[in-house]
């Protein structure tokens, strides 16, 4: 079984990619979605979240939703909105965002090789939401979400891949929020074939962002492979979509920190606390992380840099020298009490797209106590974290540009 194969995506029909693309399932609320598709029956919305298409007290999670998002699947294909490609394809997908623009793959990504960790993670994941995903795979008998994935750096792989997007895209969308998605379709054999080469000799892909998918897909094959007395290892339920980039290319933005109180303390009893780990400074006006080790912090009406002593940081773990650990390590968890990022209410997360403003906003508003700026993770923290098989805190990347729902989809028969 090679790393990646070529498959037979399901596309939107020429000029129909406009109407069908839409924002990953899982970045949007239910009443978000519903807004975003409403006068819009193509949108992949009607098949990612069919939950907008029932009653809004429906659970989200009720097989009625599943059932509604075959329905819309099967309608789609039926009436040639989608349709599939005959042969086995690879696909260059460019993202632009601003002057921000990558170029990776979109492959079928072996599952034995992320069971066996060659494709590598960095997250827990939550079980119920592995269930969301089984249950939709199963459903549509294809996987429609892409998982995020990211190689090392291959110049052959980029030339490649800029020589199969230099003409005109197979699908050319401009999205709400403006950033672009082209897509182009690479059928010559011996482009698949070379492509398929240099990626099997590559030690590792890691995966960026969707976890749960990736591992839903694992547990979907395994299930087929249970029942199925002539398995052969190349079946496509064997396989997982995925979106593949150079690692140079992917763009963390920062994932920032609200908190609602300050465990009892008073603002000046508060700030001296920090002291104790971090230089404390007053910004004005509003501040940016410019390196690792340093934060922003707001309080109603003013910010502050910290920054961490150096002797905190640790330089031979890979999980507790990365910025996000730091905060929880000396602040969030000795001064504040908030121990379990996961689970703890008294505390929200804020990805780096919204800005600075967006903090103060929090704070401002009194929803929240204080707001916590990070300088973001490296995609090299991310490798390494991998590599040596640990897992990030909660909500440690924030990737940017988001990948696009329905531009091709992966039939697993």
């Amino acid at each position: 079984m090679s790393l990646i194969k070529p498959f037979r995506g399901i596309r939107p029909a020429p000029g129909r990619a406009g109407e069908i693309a839409a924002p990953p399932y899982d970045v949007l609320s239910a009443e978000e979605a519903r807004a975003r598709a409403h006068g819009k029956p193509n949108s992949f919305l009607h098949i990612s979240k069919a939950e907008i298409d029932l009653p809004p007290e429906i659970d989200h999670y009720s097989p009625q939703v599943y059932a509604k998002s075959r329905e819309n699947f099967d309608c789609m294909i039926r009436e040639a909105v989608l349709r599939q490609d005959d042969t086995p394809c690879y696909y260059a997908y460019r993202l632009v965002m601003g002057s921000h623009s990558q170029t990776g793959l979109v492959a079928a990504a072996s599952v034995a090789d992320y069971d066996t960790n060659r494709i590598r993670k960095h997250e827990f994941t939550r079980p119920d939401k592995e269930d969301d995903r089984v249950r939709q795979i199963e459903a549509l008998n294809a996987q429609t979400g892409p998982v995020l994935l990211t190689h090392p750096d291959a110049p052959e792989v980029d030339a490649i891949l800029a020589q199969a997007s230099s003409g005109a895209p197979d699908a050319d969308v401009t999205a709400d929020d403006g950033i672009r998605h082209s897509i182009w379709v690479i059928r010559d054999a011996a482009v698949l074939q070379r492509l398929t080469f240099l990626f099997d000799a590559m030690p590792a892909l890691y995966i960026a962002d969707g976890h749960h998918r990736s591992a839903a897909a694992s547990r979907v094959a395994a299930a087929r492979h249970a029942k199925n007395s002539h398995h052969s290892g190349e079946e496509d339920y064997n396989y997982f979509l995925a979106v593949i980039f150079p690692h140079s290319q992917m763009r963390i933005m920062d994932y920032n920190r609200v908190v609602k109180d300050l465990n009892g303390l008073s603002t000046m009893g508060f700030l001296a606390r920090l002291t104790e780990r971090f230089v404390v400074s007053i910004c004005s006006p509003r501040y940016r992380p410019s390196q690792r080790g340093e934060f922003s912090l707001y309080l109603p009406g003013q910010w502050y840099r910290l920054t961490v002593h150096p002797h905190l940081i640790p330089t031979d773990d890979p999980v507790a020298r990365l910025d996000v650990s730091l905060l929880s390590d000396n602040l969030l968890g000795p001064v504040l009490g908030i121990k379990d990022l996961r689970r703890d209410k008294r505390i929200d997360f804020v990805g780096g797209i919204r800005g600075l403003e967006e903090l103060e906003r929090r704070v401002d508003s009194g929803e929240m106590a204080a707001a916590f700026a990070l300088h973001a993770t490296d995609m090299e923290d991310l490798m390494s974290v991998a590599d040596a098989g640990e897992v990030m805190p909660p909500k440690s990347t924030w990737f940017e540009p988001k990948l696009a729902d329905g531009l091709v989809s992966h039939a697993l028969d």
